[in-house]
Parts: C-alpha cells; structure tokens; sequence
C-alpha cells in the first residue's frame, strides 16, 4: 500500500486561502500568470505552497490562516533604481528649467547634482537617516518590499561611506529589503574640476576596496554620459569593481548615444538604466548578456525630454524590461512606483502586463535577486501583497486610489 502524499499546507506556518494569485510566474502562462481561487502557504520565510482550494483541507491546521475573499496576491513591488538618501532639495532647479534652462546647463552652473552633494555633506549620519527614511516609507506604503538606494551626493570618500551606511541601517530598522549602490561616479566633485581621470583613479584604488571591505555596497554604478564621465573611465571602474566582486549597473544613453549599455552588457552588468538613446547594437548586447533594461519614465517626464527607449526592439529582441522610480531631488522627485506603472504604459507604450512584470521579476533580475524575488513560486521569498481589487491592470491604471490590504515582507504582515 503505497503511503499517502503529505499536504503541503500541513508544513507552512501560516496560509491564505481563498485569494487570486498574480504569480507573475511565466511558467505558468503569459500576462500576469493568474491562478484562480487558490491557497498560498509560507513556511519560515519563504513560499511552501500553492494549492487549489478544491484540494485544500484545513481542519487539522494549526497555524494563521487569512481568508482573501477572493482579493488579488501579487508578489512585492520591487524599486530597483533610486536615489532616495540625499540632503536638501533642488526646488531651485525646477523653477529654472520651467523657464527654458536644460538639465545639462543647470548642472554645469553649479546646480543640478552638485547642489545637493552641498547639502548631504552639511548633514550628519542620524539627520541623513532622519530626512531619507520618511521617503522610502512612502514608498513601503505603495508596496515595495524591496528597494535599491544609491550613494552618489557625497563624491568624497566619507560622505559615500555614510550614505551607504544610512542606506543599510535603513533596511535595519525598517522592514524592507535594500540592495545599496555606490555611485561615487554620478558627478566630477568640486575638488577634482577639471581631472576626473585623477578622481576616477581615487574611487578605484580607494574608495571601492574600502567599501567592499565595509561590505556597504552590493553594486556599483556610473553616471555615463557627456556631463558625467566618459567610457573609457567607466570601464575602468567597472573593472575594479569586478575585482571586489560587486555587482554592475550603468545610467546609459539618457541624454546622448554613448555605447554605455553596450559596455555594460560585455561586463555581464545587472541593468543598463534610462536608454532613451539606445540603439539596436546596444539592444542585441543587452540580449545576449541577459541584462535588465531598466526605464525610468519619471526622469522622462520630469526633464520633458522627448526621444523615447526603443521599448518595439527591446521587445523584439525579448530583453527584460524593468520600471523604477529614480527617486532623486533633481530629476524625478516622485516617490510612486506605481505612477512609474502607469508612466510606463501611457509614455512608454509599455501594456499592463509588461508594466507589472516590470516592478516584480524583472525589477528582481536588475538587483541580482531574480532567482529568490519577484513572483510568487515555490521557494521564492515570502514577499507579496493583498490588494482589494478585481483585476490587476487596476494596479496600473489607478494611482492613488488604493493601498494595499496586506503588506507581507519574509512571510510576517508588516505594513509601512
């Protein structure tokens, strides 16, 4: 007599049952990957089961258990591009660009970035930590369960460190997943006008050892671009990043066609981000690495900019594509990922599908997390939301209209 199959939900801690699963899943189909009125469990953080309800059987369960209603799962929103920790605000540069100023002749008056690098350096760490965490709150509340933060406001090595060390003590304190970036090369510093390469030199031989050492980074990232820094330079930092064994991101082809993403792509990068000038070489490149085309419409929008990222090639050539906030107080002061979900449709072109894989799976592979976030899959982290809502397009199409239900981070409910 052959012994009975165990009940998977038997072994989870804690289960949902009646809900509709967006499990984002492409295995199990195209477009959000719906399974109707089923169950999910979770056992010690992470997804034990997905079961039918016509084959659950609760009567011997122990453990929680959350009856949806029928309301809609979805995994957590992922914000895999921001530059949430930085003093003060750029107010100042909005008023001016709406007067005809470019973001690029606002930079090189001594606006732009290097306004705010004046302000997060006046800060100390705890006001740093004070100022940044009401913004990634805001964007706990929408559902992000992971978020990416960047340094990049400091550009001399103690102030990266610190904005690194917020980043981290952050997702400490708060529950949310933080993948940090250290982006010592989002601009040329005050002190180093005029001799970027001496600059480049001092964050590869210094500053990237030491914080690799202090483990305060999981990624580096370049600003390439004409008002930033060139492509040879940003091979040079990739290459000693690679050394330390950080994971690679690049701001591409946002104001001009530089070869950045392609470049990217041949270091194996995780994203290439912004791509409004991308061309269909840098598409094939980002192809054959499998890395993540990350769109940040809010710059877009912000910046009025006007030439769109090749969203028909990059889907032609089945690149991922990933949406993101770029949370910063210059370009895109927008705290909403899913604002981000509609910019992406009604600018982009992008369909309710593409925009939602866009801020879950594909937004995962952007942090290096695509084998543990990013659908709701057996063994997956617990990460995921209730919504009181009929259809998942309505994530996408409504903004502001509907907080989730359920805020579930590594299987425990933990609303913002």
């Amino acid at each position: 007599m052959q012994n009975p199959v165990p009940n998977p939900l038997s072994r989870c801690d804690r289960i949902w049952t009646n809900a509709r699963l967006a499990t984002l899943d492409p295995v199990i189909g195209t477009g959000y990957g719906l399974l109707e009125h089923y169950a999910l469990g979770v056992r010690a953080g992470l997804i034990a089961a997905l079961v039918p309800m016509q084959e659950v059987d609760l009567r011997t369960f122990p453990g929680e258990v959350t009856d949806c209603q029928g309301a809609l799962i979805t995994p957590g929103l992922v914000d895999c591009h921001t530059h949430l920790v930085y003093g003060g605000h750029r107010a100042s540069d909005f008023t001016i660009r709406l007067q005809g100023m470019s973001y690029q002749e606002i930079a090189r008056s001594g606006g732009g970035i290097l306004s705010t690098v004046r302000a997060t350096r006046a800060l100390s760490e705890e006001q740093l930590f004070l100022q940044s965490r009401p913004r990634l709150m805001t964007l706990m509340s929408e559902g992000c369960t992971s978020i990416e933060i960047k340094s990049g406001y400091g550009l001399r090595i103690e102030d990266e460190l610190k904005m690194l060390r917020v980043a981290r003590r952050l997702g400490q304190e708060l529950p949310v997943r933080i993948s940090t970036t250290l982006l010592a090369a989002h601009a040329v510093p005050p002190e180093y006008l005029g001799n970027a390469d001496a600059y480049v030199d001092m964050v590869c031989s210094e500053l990237i050892p030491r914080v690799a050492a202090e483990t305060l980074a999981d990624a580096l990232d370049v600003f390439c671009e004409t008002i930033a820094f060139s492509l040879q330079q940003t091979e040079r930092l990739f290459s000693a990043a690679r050394q330390y064994g950080l994971g690679l991101k690049v701001h591409a082809e946002q104001l001009s066609g530089s070869g950045a993403a392609a470049l990217a792509a041949g270091f194996s990068a995780w994203s290439a981000d912004h791509l409004e000038y991308l061309d269909e070489p840098g598409v094939r490149a980002l192809q054959q690495a499998g890395t993540v085309a990350t769109l940040l419409p809010g710059a877009f929008y912000f910046l009025q900019e006007s030439v769109k990222p090749p969203v028909e090639l990059l889907r032609r050539y089945r690149v991922p594509m990933a949406l993101a906030t770029d949370l910063n107080p210059g370009s895109s002061p927008l705290a909403s990922i899913r604002l981000m979900m509609n910019m992406g449709c009604i600018l982009f072109g992008l369909s309710p599908e593409e925009a939602l894989a866009a801020v879950t799976r594909n937004a995962a592979r952007a942090l290096g997390w695509g084998s543990r976030l990013g659908t709701l899959t057996l063994g997956r982290e617990a990460d995921f939301l209730l919504w009181d809502l009929e259809e998942p397009t309505q994530l996408v199409c409504e903004v502001g209209l509907s907080a989730p239900r359920q805020r579930v981070f590594k299987g425990e409910v933990c609303h913002a």
